[in-house]
């Protein structure tokens, strides 16, 4: 499993172990308490990584939106990463992906209602949000592992199958952003990305390599795909994935780990050619020439596919064909997990924002100063009880 998963530069480890050593001190001067880590009174969840490149944070936040918002008031705090503003946004009808950032932008598309904002200083988001959106019930910290200034109630940590931080190493040499004690922070980790047939015993394997605490809990996702979207032409005629059995397919996308995407689409298409940019990459129009190269030289029928925030940034770009319009399509990604965890974690979730909303904290304020016969002192009728019903 290591060596299929991790390429480690040794070249680079006495820089990995510079870089360690700033790390690890920062890390213990908020052990410590010289830096201060801020708990707030609104509940909040943290969702991050401690490894460069994509873990999958998008649909997993995503996953907590929809799980959330059927009962609670819900707010998104993010970076914005890769925007062209500074400061503090709260996302309205004239954001765009280059005004809060991709991710941003994508999620304020999907959940309309959803509180969406940006600023790259944490503390002082949650400060802004709690201050502008009172009714807020709870707050989902966007990449946040790191941000040590903010305590987190619950503190999500990802970890992509294909490079388990265990078998990794600091950067440069490898892709951890802190040492894999970092791990130990987590209140739940969650291994992205697993292939749908993963077996029992590697169940069994990565729990035991990963080596956590009893306080933290490990979950299995894997990715699923929705249907279709016609980018621009709204008359588009695929739609499930079934539908590109005889079709070309160019994979277009700009996000740090397209590799399980690639693996999980390659079945259904009669054929399958990737173009493959960064994360968060700024299309220009050298790659629009290049795209559309890449297209023209598909056999027919072929189509185009991208991911969501990838179209954030393609569909205002000048200078697309109109065949290219005609055939490219947004593949929309969400989580599922895997062995029957999906309840088990939706409880830890819930039971933690309901315990720690302001009106639970109110209720339980009244509860501690109420009588012992659980009424309004004085006993006058029709006295309103603080009794749980």
């Amino acid at each position: 499993m290591e060596g299929d998963f991790i390429k480690i530069n040794r070249w680079l480890q006495p820089l990995s172990w510079l870089y360690g050593l700033g790390v690890r001190f920062r890390n213990t001067l908020f052990d410590i308490g010289i830096l201060k880590s801020r708990s707030f009174s609104v509940p909040v969840i943290s969702v991050g990584n401690i490894t460069v490149g994509g873990t999958g944070k998008t649909p997993h936040v995503e996953y907590l939106i929809t799980l959330l918002q059927r009962e609670k008031r819900v707010a998104v705090l993010s970076r914005g990463y890769k925007r062209k503003s500074h400061g503090f946004h709260i996302a309205d009808a004239k954001s765009t992906a280059r005004t809060i950032g991709d991710e941003p932008f994508q999620m304020k598309q999907k959940f309309p209602k959803v509180t969406v904002a940006v600023d790259k200083d944490r503390v002082q988001g949650i400060e802004l949000l709690n201050r502008q959106q009172p009714a807020i019930d709870v707050i989902l910290l966007d990449d946040a592992f790191q941000h040590r200034y903010v305590k987190p109630g619950i503190n999500i940590l990802l970890v992509d199958y294909h490079r388990l931080i265990i078998y990794d190493t600091l950067l440069p040499a490898g892709r951890l952003r802190e040492p894999l004690t970092g791990k130990n922070r987590a209140d739940i980790v969650i291994i992205t990305k697993c292939p749908r047939d993963l077996k029992p015993m590697e169940y069994r394997i990565i729990t035991k390599a990963m080596d956590l605490y009893p306080y933290q809990d490990i979950f299995f996702t894997t990715l699923e795909y929705g249907e279709l979207m016609p980018m621009f032409n709204s008359e588009g005629s695929l739609t499930t994935l079934d539908d590109l059995r005889l079709q070309h397919v160019l994979l277009l996308t700009g996000i740090a780990s397209p590799r399980q995407m690639k693996e999980d689409l390659t079945p259904f298409a009669a054929s399958l050619s990737t173009l493959s940019f960064p994360d968060h990459h700024d299309f220009q129009q050298k790659d629009i020439d290049r795209l559309s190269h890449e297209f023209a030289d598909l056999p027919s029928p072929k189509c185009i596919i991208t991911t969501e925030k990838d179209a954030a940034r393609i569909i205002p770009l000048q200078g697309l064909s109109q065949e290219i319009k005609n055939h490219i399509y947004i593949l929309p990604v969400h989580i599922s997990f895997m062995q029957d965890q999906e309840e088990k974690f939706n409880e830890k979730i819930l039971g933690y924002v309901r315990k720690n909303s302001r009106d639970s904290i109110l209720a339980k304020g009244k509860d501690d100063h109420k009588p012992e016969d659980g009424h309004c002192s004085g006993n006058r009728p029709g006295a309103i009880s603080f009794r749980d019903n």
